[in-house]
């Protein structure tokens, strides 16, 4: 692989910025990082752009829109692995953890009907070189659901398994204390339920929790540790949702819906991730906490584009602005920390040694625009 030079540029590093530097690569890998103005002979000239490490986008579930474009019509799972990949890596994305749920509440689900052949689809696309990031998955397992275990089983021991989330839906706690707010957001995604199916739906639910979810959270949490696989909480609510994500040996936090929550997760030293759309609309869709006011209170890890890839790059600018971080722990909520927190120690920071994930970003009216990304020092955008 040939030496390529960037010059001219404002690096950012983990936990620094140099003003104007030179990035050089060889051989896929940062070889070296100086400050100065200088502009070797062959060398690129970003123009004093930004260089940010590749993102790591540890949770996206954006794939399902591209899987059901338009309610109820299912599109070819490769070619739609194709275009989410091309999204994420125009959005500066080089590492893609895409979270596929394990089971779902919901009786007629995208999530149900294109697990395994998503799966599939994202594993072939990558054995044939054809995707421009490198992808991991994200097994989501909702724990009420009763046949969690069997469409499990033929998956988890696949090498690219890197992340397992234990998940509880059940509307009345959680993400879902509110049951209004829980219909309201049901009703959104064209659900239609009277006063009298409503509660059958909520007492249904809270049927299956009661007969799976505890079963299914220690299966779930043995199958992982055996195989070293890392796990995280989802919609942690309070200090003792945080005690039994300790006590199953959880590493990450994802999508605390409190103060209080995050508050322990930091205490037991859990990564605490928050959406990044969650930053860019200013609140979370759901009404739980801001990811602002956690980063505020120095309590926030990691960002996450959840259902937009692009939402992650600009969310960690964002956080300059709105929670007074300097860019370089601002960039590292998308990089370095994501990829220490799953353990991929080859990537999510600019150094010497390193994998040339690189992401050239140009600041335009205030909005970082994503202009070139390479993923091992081959240009993927």
């Amino acid at each position: 692989m040939n030496t390529l030079t960037l010059c001219n540029a404002r690096i950012v590093l983990e936990h620094d910025v140099i003003e104007c530097g030179t990035l050089v690569i060889d051989g896929g890998l940062i070889a070296e990082i100086r400050a100065g103005s200088a502009q070797p002979d062959g060398a690129i000239d970003c123009g004093g752009d930004d260089l940010l490490p590749g993102l790591v986008e540890i949770h996206t579930d954006n794939l399902e829109k591209h899987l059901m474009p338009r309610n109820g019509a299912l599109w070819p799972s490769l070619p739609a692995v194709i275009v989410h990949d091309a999204q994420c890596a125009a959005a500066g994305i080089t590492t893609v953890f895409d979270a596929l749920s394990v089971g779902d509440l919901e009786g007629e689900s995208v999530r149900l009907d294109t697990l395994h052949s998503s799966f599939a689809a994202i594993d072939a696309a990558q054995a044939q070189d054809v995707l421009r990031a490198e992808h991991f998955f994200h097994l989501r397992c909702e724990l009420a659901y009763p046949d969690l275990l069997a469409e499990l089983a033929p998956l988890i021991d696949h090498p690219a398994v890197k992340l397992i989330s234990v998940m509880d839906h059940t509307p009345g706690q959680r993400q879902y204390r509110d049951l209004d707010q829980y219909k309201k957001y049901y009703a959104k995604k064209q659900v239609a339920w009277n006063d009298d199916t409503f509660l059958a739906a909520v007492d249904e639910r809270r049927a299956l929790q009661a007969e799976y979810s505890a079963r299914h959270q220690q299966a779930v949490v043995e199958l992982a540790h055996a195989r070293g696989i890392a796990l995280a909480s989802h919609d942690d609510t309070d200090a003792a949702h945080i005690a039994v994500a300790v006590r199953d040996g959880v590493a990450i936090s994802e999508f605390p819906t409190t103060l209080e929550a995050a508050r322990a997760a930091r205490a037991a030293r859990l990564y605490t991730v928050m959406g990044a759309p969650n930053v860019v609309r200013g609140g979370s869709h759901s009404g739980n906490v801001a990811a602002v006011e956690l980063a505020r209170a120095d309590l926030l890890d990691i960002l996450s584009s959840d259902y937009v890839p692009a939402s992650l790059l600009h969310a960690a600018y964002l956080l300059t602005e709105q929670a007074g971080w300097s860019l370089a722990k601002a960039v590292a909520t998308v990089s370095a920390r994501p990829a220490r927190a799953v353990g991929l120690a080859d990537r999510g920071t600019l150094a010497a040694g390193y994998r040339a994930d690189v992401v050239r970003v140009r600041r335009v009216g205030g909005l970082p625009v994503v202009q070139s990304v390479w993923r091992g020092g081959r240009q993927v955008f």
